[in-house]
């Protein structure tokens, strides 16, 4: 995992790669989850018979949107958050793109690179980060997508968390 510093120290560091997260298998049992907690129930995802025979791909293959949900959890496991982070919000995304389906049995992990800093009038430090999922042993990464993360220390006064 690596050490991020503190969020005074992050605006130094714009322009390098912050943090990459460990290796995660994308297993038919995660994508079935997210098939079920989505209500998108699409053969190409849930059904390993007929994406075998039918399927361009020969496997079943996650969803776009259950690799770009994984951005949460590689930012913990990859420890993207700085130190003095009381508390971070998923702010939002400025661009996602899917450049590569990921197929069951596949490990992905995340990479992601400081493009830009700034502090807001509520006290939190405004990260833009560049993310690009990798699929091991293939040349495309699954996505790349621009993410903008909120990050409080403990003396911020979040009271409008949405104010831009």
């Amino acid at each position: 995992m690596a050490n991020t510093g503190k969020l005074t120290e992050l605006r130094a560091r714009i322009g390098e790669e912050i943090a990459v997260s460990p290796w995660f298998t994308v297993d038919q049992d995660h994508i079935d989850q997210f098939a079920r907690a989505t209500h998108d129930l699409d053969w190409m995802h849930i059904d390993p018979a007929r994406a075998k025979a039918d399927s361009p791909f020969k496997s079943t293959i996650a969803f776009g949107f259950q690799t770009l949900s994984m951005l949460s959890y590689f930012t913990h496991e990859a420890g993207l958050w700085p130190d003095d982070t009381a508390f971070g919000i998923n702010y939002g995304l400025n661009r996602v793109r899917f450049m590569a389906p990921v197929r069951e049995g596949k490990r992905i992990r995340a990479r992601f690179t400081l493009k830009s800093c700034d502090e807001r009038p509520d006290g939190a430090i405004q990260g833009v980060y560049e993310a690009v999922v990798e699929i091991e042993d293939e040349a495309k990464p699954a996505m790349v997508a621009e993410w903008i993360g909120l990050f409080y220390p403990a003396d911020a006064n979040p009271s409008d968390t949405a104010a831009a």
